[in-house]
């Protein structure tokens, strides 16, 4: 199995395009205001609108308002929906597209493998489940969290997306010992905060290739 890759908070055109032509297969807008790589729907509509072919736009959202989501859909036309906050299944599915749920592992009620799994198990319907480190910004913290913490969620056979700390130093180990279906990074191939590394950014996917065909 070829591990997919998304990279998260972008804000420009040429990071765009960095992760295209790395190989990565999709990229993600971070609609949470207080992210320091947050954007704009019109800003985001442009980006969106710069993705090539088989590129999946995801949209990020935090405790967004309906509004503001349905306002972002319309606009922006995003593949795939992520929830990084405290949405509910109900409030997930309410848009009746592809979504992603996000949880904090470490986090209050997230921090044994069971009371994990016992949270992911309400979002049946999520085409993947990503988990990230437990920080107070949502998200972007660079931070890592316990890997044997996602054992009981493992045997639940959803496609699970791992993220939290991740960079091309690490992530070759990460996806050799867990076998995820997709890996997520942001500020792990970041110059700072929402401008992206070209160079990171193809070190990272490089680093993901070596340890597929390491598995294979």
């Amino acid at each position: 199995m070829r591990t997919r890759i998304k990279i998260c908070g972008l804000t420009r055109e040429a990071d765009l395009q960095a992760a295209a032509q790395a190989g990565a297969d999709a990229v993600g807008l971070v609609f949470y205001p207080r992210s320091k790589r947050f954007v704009a729907t019109e800003r985001a509509a442009q980006l969106s609108r710069a993705a090539p072919a088989w590129v999946t736009v995801t949209a990020l959202f935090v405790n967004a308002d309906p509004g503001c989501v349905h306002e972002i859909i319309d606009a922006v036309q995003p593949h795939l929906l992520q929830f990084h906050g405290d949405e509910t299944p109900q409030e997930c599915e309410r848009y009746g597209r592809p979504y992603m749920r996000a949880f904090r592992v470490g986090g209050p009620g997230l921090d044994s493998p069971q009371a994990l799994a016992r949270a992911c198990a309400p979002y049946a319907g999520a085409a993947a489940w990503l988990f990230d480190s437990h920080s107070p910004g949502y998200g972007g913290s660079g931070l890592a969290f316990d890997h044997t913490l996602l054992s009981a969620v493992a045997e639940q056979g959803r496609p699970l997306v791992l993220s939290g700390g991740l960079g091309p130093d690490n992530v070759g180990a990460a996806v050799r010992a867990l076998r995820p279906w997709g890996v997520d990074v942001s500020s792990g191939v970041e110059e700072s905060p929402g401008i992206k590394s070209a160079a990171r950014i193809q070190a990272f996917v490089q680093a993901v290739a070596g340890a597929d065909a390491q598995a294979a």
